[in-house]
């Protein structure tokens, strides 16, 4: 199990040996330096404490700073700390260096990101309804419609499909393709889309179903 913290560079396209176009998102990957470790015998799991980027130190808590000082990066704290479940306790140190040189093409990932937030949107949009017809007296085309019962049980039931704030969630998408690895550049290059917008921090880990 690998895993490190990267940030969305955006989408292109490349050709692959056969000459066939594919669509892939480029992400950049690390360095990432360990900040803690995470073992069976005193957590009860086993994980892997990763921070990706760089912020003013004037900017981050003591609390932050204590925490990473012990990896050498209290005067220079990473701008995102990220922690990666193992399936064995890791054979790093903390103040160690992880770096996308770790992955491999044709292997496979999962990618776990924030998506993309919509704000507060209706039914319509949030969920796919079909809305009131447009014609032929009906007065309302984007409501949801009735959401209850009048006698039994008289309330509505809990997680109803209604309006309501949609994206900028966690989401996790598996099993992406690493087309390419560019050790020098820190990049990688994954087989179809990410979640969340360019620029945004994600996770990339190896795939857990394949």
């Amino acid at each position: 199990m690998k895993g490190i913290i990267g940030k969305k560079l955006g989408m292109t396209h490349i050709y692959n040996e056969n000459g066939q176009r594919v669509a892939v998102t480029v992400v950049e990957a690390g360095p990432c330096t360990v900040l803690a470790l995470r073992t069976q015998d005193v957590h009860g799991y086993s994980a892997v404490q990763l921070g990706y980027g760089q912020r003013k130190a004037k900017n981050v808590s003591q609390a932050v700073k204590g925490h990473v000082r012990e990896a050498g990066l209290a005067e220079a704290p990473p701008a995102k700390i990220g922690e990666i479940r193992l399936e064995s306790d890791s054979d790093k140190a903390v103040g160690d260096q992880v770096s996308v040189g770790e992955f491999e093409a044709k292997g496979f990932v999962d990618v776990i990101a924030t998506s993309k937030g919509r704000g507060f949107q209706g039914v319509v949009k949030r969920w796919g309804f079909g809305g009131g017809r447009a014609s032929h007296g009906g007065d309302w085309t984007r409501r949801p419609g009735s959401i209850g019962m009048c006698a039994d049980p008289g309330r509505v039931y809990k997680g109803r499909k209604m309006p309501g704030q949609m994206g900028s969630v966690r989401r996790t998408v598996q099993n992406l393709e690493v087309v390419e690895v560019r050790p020098e550049e820190n990049l990688l290059l994954l087989k179809g889309s990410v979640p969340g917008s360019r620029g945004g921090y994600v996770i990339v880990r190896s795939a857990i179903k394949k």
